[in-house]
């Protein structure tokens, strides 16, 4: 139900190469909707019994699968589009190769340092000032403090006033300049967007657009989900 739309134009200064910064292997993603909450409380419970009595367990969930059989490769420095239905999985998609959501079969192989701008606010802690959050995102994405250091004027910039402020108060554009300006900030080797920049005012996605083209040029892999054909294209 999703497609693809990619650019194999090598960035300036990349070596043209045959490794793959993310490979995706039979991708799928399974998940249990169950119609009633005791349903949840009889599949934990009643296989167990049935087997004891030598019986077919039965299933009391249904099955759906966000995900089937997904097989994609992108190369280093390569800037892929996803494009698709609401509900075809292209978030799915993105949060398993960003380690955030577990497949439930297939693989995953990554090569780089990954920064992601998935749902709003996610890894962040609303009762953390702006500054403290882009600590500790810093901090998981793998900086030192000394690394982040030098790099809070930059993210200032791009964050706004309210840095020390509880991120909960934050509208969401707000929000997504700071997770933004963490992203890219950490020098990513792959930058993986879900729809996110959406949610700024146009002046803000031209400058973040302008930054995201300065990250591909520099030989970064970009993956990234819109609905706008206008940004697809750009």
């Amino acid at each position: 139900g999703w497609a693809l739309l990619g650019s194999r134009k090598r960035a300036r200064g990349l070596l043209m190469s045959s490794e793959f910064a993310i490979k995706v292997e039979n991708l799928s993603k399974c998940y249990q909707i169950y119609d009633h909450p005791g349903d949840r409380l009889r599949q934990f419970l009643m296989p167990r019994f049935q087997r004891g009595f030598r019986q077919t367990p039965r299933q009391y969930f249904r099955e759906f699968w966000a995900l089937k059989n997904v097989s994609i490769e992108v190369k280093r420095g390569e800037t892929v589009g996803i494009i698709g239905r609401n509900g075809c999985g292209k978030s799915t998609l993105l949060q398993m190769i960003c380690g955030t959501l577990n497949p439930t079969h297939g693989s995953i192989q990554t090569h780089g340092r990954i920064a992601a701008l998935l749902e709003l606010g996610s890894g962040f802690n609303p009762e953390f000032s702006g500054r403290e959050n882009v600590y500790m995102n810093g901090a998981v994405l793998g900086l030192s403090k000394e690394e982040i250091d030098s790099r809070f004027d930059s993210i200032l910039e791009f964050a706004g006033d309210f840095i020390e402020q509880p991120v909960k108060i934050y509208s969401s554009g707000m929000l997504v300049r700071l997770a933004f300006a963490v992203a890219i900030n950490v020098e990513p080797e792959i930058l993986i967007v879900d729809e996110a920049l959406s949610v700024g005012d146009e002046l803000f996605q031209r400058k973040c657009f302008s930054r995201i083209d300065a990250i591909r040029e520099a030989g970064a892999t970009i993956l990234f989900v819109s609905h706008s054909g206008t940004q697809v294209v750009e």
